[in-house]
C-alpha cells in the first residue's frame, strides 16, 4: 500500500524557461535544493516529461540520488503531451505513444525500466 502524506512537491517550474508553457528561467541547483529540503517533510513529487521537455524529470532524478535515509520516496509523472523540434505541445494517448513515453520517463528519472507494457487495444 501506498502512503503518501497530503502535500507533496510539484516541479513543474524545474523544467526551466525555453518550453511553451513555461515559469521562466530557474537555475537547477536551487530546484534541486528545494527538492531535497522538500523531502525532509513530504514523500511524494510531482512530475511530468513535458516539464521543460524532459528537463524536469532529469532535475528530480538528480535531487533524489542518494536519498537513503528516506527510503520511500514517491515520484508521480504524466504522459500525453509531446513536443517535436518546433517545441509545440501536442497530444497522444496511443498504445505506442505511452510506451515510449514511459521509457523515456524511467531513463530521464534513471530509473531501471521494467519489461514493456503489453499491447493496448489502439497498437
Amino acid at each position: 500500500m501506498i502512503s503518501g502524506h497530503a502535500a507533496g512537491f510539484g516541479s513543474w517550474a524545474a523544467g526551466d524557461g525555453d518550453w511553451e508553457f513555461a515559469w521562466g528561467l530557474q537555475d537547477d541547483a536551487e530546484s534541486i535544493g528545494a527538492i531535497q529540503r522538500a523531502l525532509d517533510r513530504v514523500n511524494w513529487i510531482d512530475t511530468a516529461a513535458v516539464y521543460g521537455l524532459g528537463h524536469s524529470e532529469e532535475v528530480v532524478a538528480r535531487a533524489i540520488r542518494g536519498r537513503a535515509k528516506r527510503p520511500y520516496i514517491y515520484i508521480f509523472t504524466k504522459c500525453s503531451l509531446l513536443w517535436g523540434a518546433d517545441r509545440r505541445i501536442r497530444h497522444s494517448l496511443r498504445a505506442d505513444s505511452v510506451r515510449r513515453e514511459c521509457a523515456a520517463s524511467l531513463r530521464r528519472l534513471a530509473f531501471i525500466a521494467p519489461p514493456p507494457l503489453g499491447p493496448g487495444p489502439d497498437s
